[in-house]
């Protein structure tokens, strides 16, 4: 059985767009999904330097774009029958319109407007996030509260992201938990928690003018990692999800009692491979991060789909 996954926040990196500018309509689509956002995402997919991508109203677009324009150069219109979508954080949006329940227009509109609001949101106060590998769980949560952090993202495999100010963060750097390690990670504000308030709002008002619809391939939540059937529904989970914990713990534990043999991670690529090697051991992974991988992809995807 496939799985299909959509990276979030912090995996886009300067240029990963440039090679696939080469496969035919990646131009165009990357163009049309630009022309949404407000955002000249063929820019910031091949020229735009790190500090410029990382800034939250442009990073979030770029990465969903990068999804939707991968999937649609190796799927064309068409996914696997049977296959299961899954994106962490802004990855969701992704996921979602992959599997139906957003238009690609809605996806972009949506992801527009939750980039927007985030980043207004994290001015207010400097936040940031940051990954802590290893350690005990109960220790590592612990030491996040004793700090007064967020674990923002249960990510398995023995990974934690936590969020908060900037001098919570220091701390947490200053003194980790026994027997982890600390990174600091590239976003610009403490997504996922408490900080972003103001942009839930923002996105309800939002979902009023937005048609969604009913996934047509199973699509998991990052909520509780269970499937989500309504699209009204998923759309819900989308805006409040902004503010509350990502559970990519608990959607790794549904694919592997689904019966996955293969995780396919759509561009830009690598970070959700990296956890289901780490949480779902004996699963194949493949990452698409460039044009070079498509061949591969298209055997991995002969190989796990309808499995």
């Amino acid at each position: 059985m496939l799985a299909i996954v959509c990276p979030g926040q912090g995996s886009q990196t300067p240029g990963f767009l440039t090679d696939w500018l080469e496969v035919d309509g990646v131009r165009d689509h990357l163009t049309a999904l630009g022309d949404i956002t407000g955002r000249d995402l063929l820019a910031h997919g091949t020229t735009s330097d790190e500090e410029t991508i990382k800034d939250t109203a442009v990073a979030q677009p770029l990465i969903v774009a990068a999804g939707l324009v991968s999937a649609r150069a190796l799927f064309g219109d068409s996914l696997p029958a049977g296959a299961i979508l899954a994106g962490h954080s802004v990855g969701e949006i992704t996921a979602s319109a992959l599997a139906g329940a957003l238009s690609e227009t809605d996806a972009l509109t949506f992801v527009r407007e939750r980039a927007n609001a985030m980043a207004q949101a994290a001015a207010t106060t400097p936040t940031g996030m940051a990954a802590v590998l290893g350690g005990d769980p109960e220790e590592v949560l612990a030491k996040l509260s004793e700090l007064g952090l967020t674990p923002a993202n249960a990510n398995g495999g023995g990974q934690t992201v936590a969020a908060g100010t900037l001098e919570q963060l220091e701390a947490l750097v200053a003194n980790p938990p026994a027997k982890a390690r600390v990174i600091p990670l590239k976003v610009a504000g403490a997504f996922h928690t408490s900080h972003m308030q103001p942009a839930v709002g923002v996105l309800q008002e939002l979902s009023s003018s937005l048609s969604p619809q009913n996934p047509q391939l199973t699509l998991l939540s990052n909520f509780d990692g269970a499937p989500v059937t309504d699209g009204a529904t998923n759309l819900a989970s989308l805006v409040a999800q902004v503010s509350r914990p990502v559970r990519w713990d608990l959607c790794m534990e549904t694919l592997a009692a689904q019966g996955v043999t293969g995780v396919l991670e759509l561009a830009p690529a690598g970070t959700l491979v990296g956890l289901a090697r780490r949480g779902l051991k004996g699963v194949k992974t493949l990452a698409l991060k460039s044009p070079a991988e498509l061949d591969a992809a298209r055997e991995f995807i002969a190989e796990h789909a309808g499995h």
